[in-house]
């Protein structure tokens, strides 16, 4: 069944002459009369009957024109949805991210790119404890378009871009000896009892790096969901913890928060990068936000002079 057919019955329906029709589709008046016929032997009655110099509806085709009215209100919406995903300032960005960019990073970064484009609109997702590799599946099948995250994408078809290195710190409480130090090796933590991530966690995985590379084994005091709730553990003077900084950290402790200790080992710092599906093109509100953030990446507090990504 010919959509074109469906409207110009639609048009005719409201009163419209078949000559009105054709003018306004830039058809000929022939090609309609035959669109509307081949479509009343589709139906198998007909819907329209002459009556003077017009058509009027048949009783079939004033219930057939409630469902056609239906039928092309929804098309011409599913049509203005996809020209608005295709349109780069109108469309939407599906964004996932890890837990712990979401309190400093993932904001700013969307603030910055909609002060430039306002009528892009994001669906925000964070990864979960399995980190990137639980995105993977939504990367493929097209539910998530880009990912900020701290891990490596390994067996799955996606592209990797360093956005910038961020350092990792020892969290201490408030009232610990090391309190006012810069910096601390992991070496001189093996006495320490730590509050960790619980697995599987990337964060988790790089405190075991961290702490296998400094020769220590530590012990685990508690054992807890998400950053945020380790820093609080820390600050209430149960353990101490390797964190990554938010934003412009590290600041003095307010408010009995825990104090940030720069940790010198080698692999005291992480990457943290845009990932993205090899397997199909984004669509053009997705590429403008990746070219964004390739362009203009946060400059957080980090060793050496690491740049960001471009």
């Amino acid at each position: 069944m010919e959509t074109d057919a469906l409207r110009w019955f639609q048009f005719v329906a409201d009163g419209a002459t078949v000559t009105e029709v054709a003018e306004l589709h830039l058809v000929s008046q022939p090609s309609v009369s035959r669109a509307l016929a081949a479509l009343q032997d589709e139906i198998g009655t007909p819907l329209l009957a002459r009556s003077g110099r017009v058509l009027r509806l048949t009783h079939a085709g004033s219930v057939f024109k409630r469902h056609v009215d239906r039928l092309i209100n929804t098309l011409d919406d599913g049509l203005a949805a996809v020209d608005q995903l295709l349109d780069p300032e109108r469309g939407t960005v599906v964004l996932a991210h890890d837990p712990s960019l979401g309190s400093w990073l993932v904001p700013a970064l969307i603030s910055g790119f909609r002060a430039e484009h306002p009528d892009v609109q994001f669906v925000v997702h964070q990864t979960g404890q399995e980190g990137v590799l639980a995105a993977a599946d939504s990367l493929v099948e097209s539910r998530v378009d880009l990912v900020i995250t701290a891990q490596r994408p390994h067996g799955i078809p996606a592209q990797w871009r360093l956005l910038f290195r961020e350092d990792l710190f020892l969290a201490v409480p408030a009232r610990h000896a090391w309190a006012g130090r810069t910096e601390v090796s992991m070496a001189e933590a093996a006495g320490e009892a730590f509050v960790v991530p619980r697995a599987p966690s990337p964060m988790r995985q790089r405190w075991e790096r961290l702490v296998a590379a400094a020769g220590i084994e530590p012990p685990v005091a508690f054992e807890v969901d998400d950053l945020t709730t380790a820093r609080g553990f820390v600050a209430a003077g149960l353990g101490v913890a390797v964190v990554p900084a938010t934003g412009d950290d590290p600041l003095p402790p307010s408010a009995g928060g825990p104090w940030l200790v720069r940790i010198t080992d080698e692999a005291g710092a992480r990457d943290v990068g845009l990932v993205w599906s090899t397997e199909r093109a984004l669509l053009p509100a997705a590429g403008l936000f990746r070219r964004y953030l390739l362009a203009h990446g946060p400059r957080p507090q980090v060793r050496g002079d690491a740049k960001l990504g471009g």
